[in-house]
């Protein structure tokens, strides 16, 4: 199983190397190369389908940190791995079409790949810190395919909003995993010994350290920030300016469901073992309910508060729309909620919601973002208001967009229909179980779902009524942009005609994944009798379908409310210009061209870092003792060495204090001499000699007098100094704690010595060399040693190259 994970992993990235040499052979075609790359990935993960592979595969990454490059393989990495290679085989073949005389397609195509490479990592990830690799790479794959057309300025500002959005939103994440790193001792996620097998006593440590909601709201707010759920819905709309097909794999079908992904991963640990389970009766499910309200207010209160806010605030800005796929990016952030607020449910229902609208939302809104490039590619336009009754010209895509918008609104029997039921299943049962404010869900529910229905029948009217006289001629869509579409209107079909058979074959398994504790198989069906969720179901078509003759009465007064702060992207903007004006005046003050300056924030910087560390650390005082053995000599040296210190402060001049302070350095190496160190004393005489030089030199072309600096100078530089001397003094009283022998033990054995006492003889067989610092420099610490002369190497030939630059007289 290894070999074939590795496989489908890092083919794309290989693959996305060999592009450029590909391009200068076959051009456009390379579209074609890169689709039999997905379709290579799509194979082998079928054959880890069909091989029934379930587990770890792990290879050493950094093992002296626990860190292993491992993946796992269930059934939710493996349906997000279909998703990813499937829907890049349609994607790339469909770019063979739409890409024609565009510019910079070997850039383009190598992205793609990687960003496939990228996603599938994420999905098949079973280590935190490679599921933290794979998650920024694609962040840094899609900021290269959102600001594809690089001269375009709303390209440039789409691609830094949403890489500023998303990376920010993973360094948030890994802070969350390293606090689940810590309280589990693992980084592993699933399988033997990790987080997910061991979830009670890693949630136990978590919530007796107070870091359990932290540790929840980091993770979920890297969820929140790629999956673009409100406030952070604001990147997807503007990345948009991205090509169709990069819209249509990116922001519908994969990475946008990295952070739907996420939630499902975690759902098990985060509710572990507080899940409500199946609704029975009796004394049992009475308990059951209430374990499952102690994890409401970690979990659920969050996790559905946070999806329905957004599937309702992003279906109202979807209504609000003028552009197709403004529409869509909307329409898709609404949907990512409803599977967060799916997730987030403390029930089965929610679990159920997530897991098959995962592979719904994938099916009709890449098909929908598919249709889209066929209209703007065709008619020249993604205004909405210029569209209509392109039936006449587009008879297939009609048929595409008719399943797919159907589906989207929630309207049986199409597929759609199925997971919105099951999340209005499960928001009915939580206000059943938990009453008070968690009524307000299925209220919510339902509100958001009446615009979802409204925006999805707006863009099947696009093909519908009459033909706008400002539409031009309409062109048929060559094939390589139509078969992709309709392979995945097939797929929304197929699935709507016979959901269990996708639950029986994927779903199901997705759903065990995304349960706590054993999870049990679940099937769909057309409803047959009335219930509460098939009411919240007949009151959104119904209220859809009454409001439907006033949508552009609403679509006025959606669009009059969205200014000024009540836009989201009034608060982003201000912020970054903001944040933008702050750093335009603070560079003049850190950058003055005066070295004084540089050192006092390189000094007031190291030395807060450090006692800020001792103080969150909660480091006390070692005892100061003399050490056993100290001489009189030793004593005397070190108290010649204060007083030299001390007559640095007051010295006359700048030469004064310069020889005062060697008094210092040179106390210090008669200090080694009488501690048996004598070839520290003799690299401190050495090193104390020429630096006493150099300064004098130095000090021979500097004024001798500056004048008298101002008070407050003066008085910063006093603070400072005793900052970075107090700083010193507690470093060396901190790291000198210690026993030196034990130290020396430690050493001698990782030299693998044998016991007893060391001599010469013994060192030279067993080490190579007769002096134990000799032993220790080339074989403890042979790469630091091999740095340290690679330094003292480079600078030996700068200096060398100076010298011969000099004596041929150039100027530079």
């Amino acid at each position: 199983m290894l070999e074939t994970v590795l496989a489908v992993v890092f083919l794309p990235f290989v693959g996305a190397a060999l592009t450029p040499l590909v391009y200068r052979a076959l051009g456009e075609r390379t579209a074609y190369y890169a689709a039999a790359v997905a379709a290579v990935c799509l194979a082998l993960v079928a054959r880890l389908y069909a091989t029934g592979a379930h587990g770890v595969a792990r290879v050493e990454w950094v093992p002296s940190l626990g860190v292993s490059l491992a993946f796992y393989v269930d059934g939710l990495a493996l349906l997000i791995a279909f998703l990813a290679s499937g829907v890049g085989v349609l994607i790339l073949t469909y770019s063979g079409g739409y890409m024609h005389g565009e510019p910079g397609q070997a850039k383009y195509y190598a992205t793609l790949l990687a960003f496939m490479g990228s996603m599938l990592g994420v999905a098949l990830a079973g280590d935190l810190f490679a599921l933290f690799t794979f998650w920024e790479l694609t962040s840094l794959s899609s900021f290269v395919l959102i600001g594809h057309y690089t001269t375009d300025e709303s390209s440039q500002y789409a691609a830094r909003k949403s890489m500023l959005i998303t990376v920010s939103g993973g360094l948030f994440m890994l802070v969350g995993f390293l606090a689940l790193s810590w309280a589990g001792g693992t980084t592993l996620i699933a399988g033997d010994g990790s987080l997910l097998a061991n979830a009670d006593a890693t949630v136990e440590t978590l919530r007796t350290a107070g870091l359990f909601l932290p540790t929840l709201l980091l993770v979920g707010l890297g969820a929140a920030t790629k999956s673009a759920q409100v406030p952070f819905h604001v990147w997807l709309p503007n990345a948009m300016e991205a090509p169709t097909p990069v819209s249509a794999f990116l922001h519908s079908a994969t990475m946008v469901k990295a952070g739907v992904y996420l939630v499902g991963r975690f759902r098990p640990f985060f509710l572990a073992p507080f899940d409500s389970g199946d609704h029975g009766e009796g004394e049992a499910a009475a308990e059951a309910a209430a374990a499952a309200a102690s994890a409401l207010p970690a979990w659920t209160w969050v996790l559905v508060t946070l999806g329905l806010l957004t599937m309702t605030v992003t279906a109202i800005l979807a209504v609000g729309a003028t552009d197709i796929k403004e529409l869509l990016a909307y329409s898709t952030a609404s949907h990512l909620g409803l599977i967060v607020a799916g997730f987030g449910a403390a029930n089965t229902y929610g679990a159920e919601t997530g897991a098959f609208h995962i592979l719904n939302h994938a099916s009709f809104k890449a098909t929908l973002f598919l249709v889209a490039g066929i209209i703007s590619h065709e008619a020249g336009t993604r205004d909405i208001s210029s569209l209509g009754g392109l039936r006449h010209d587009l008879p297939v895509t009609a048929v595409l967009a008719g399943l797919a918008s159907l589906s989207m609104a929630g309207i049986p029997p199409f597929n759609g229909f199925y997971s919105k039921e099951l999340l209005f299943e499960s928001m009915w049962y939580l206000g059943e179980e938990f009453g008070g404010l968690t009524w307000l869900f299925p209220a919510v529910a339902v509100f958001g779902s009446v615009f979802t229905f409204l925006y999805s029948i707006k863009f099947l009217s696009l093909f519908l009524g009459d033909r706008r006289p400002s539409l031009g001629e309409v062109h048929r869509p060559p094939v390589a942009m139509l078969a992709p579409p309709a392979v995945l209107g097939v797929a929304v079909a197929v699935i709507s005609a016979v959901p269990n058979v996708a639950i029986d074959a994927i779903v199901g398994d997705v759903y065990a994944s995304a349960a706590v504790g054993e999870a049990h198989s679940f099937s769909v069906h057309l409803p047959t009798e009335l219930s509460p969720y098939v009411l919240m179901s007949a009151i959104t078509i119904g209220v859809g379908a009454l409001l439907w003759p006033q949508y552009d009465r609403i679509h006025d007064g959606i669009r009059s409310l969205l200014r000024g702060p009540v836009r989201a992207n009034w608060w982003y903007d201000n912020g970054v210009e903001g944040l933008t004006a702050g750093s335009k005046s603070v560079v003049p003050r850190v950058q003055t061209g005066l070295l004084r300056t540089y050192a006092a924030w390189a000094l007031a910087g190291t030395a807060a870092l450090a006692l800020g560390a001792y103080l969150a650390a909660g480091v006390g005082l070692p005892a100061v003792e003399l050490a056993e053995g100290t001489t009189v000599a030793v004593v005397l040296v070190l108290g010649v060495a204060l007083v030299g210190a001390a007559a640095v402060t007051v010295a006359p001049s700048h030469v004064a204090g310069v020889l005062t302070l060697s008094i210092l350095g040179f106390m210090v190496a008669i200090f080694y001499i009488l501690a048996d160190a004598p070839d520290l004393a003799l690299t401190q005489l050495v090193v104390e000699t020429l630096v006493l030089v150099i300064f004098l030199l130095v000090l021979d072309r500097l004024p001798a007098y500056y004048g008298s600096p101002e008070r407050l100078v003066a008085a910063r530089d006093a603070v400072l100094s005793v900052a970075v001397g107090g700083t010193v003094f507690l470093t060396v009283l901190l790291a000198t704690a210690g026993s030196p022998d034990s130290i020396a033990t430690r050493l001698v054995e990782l030299a693998g010595l044998p016991p007893g006492e060391h001599h010469a003889p013994v060192f030279f067989d067993y080490g190579g060399g007769a002096n134990i610092v000799n032993v220790i420099l080339v074989d403890l610490r042979a790469m630091d040693t091999m740095g340290e002369i690679s330094v003292v190497a480079m600078a030996a030939l700068s200096v060398l190259t100076l010298i011969r630059m000099r004596s041929r007289g150039e100027a530079r």
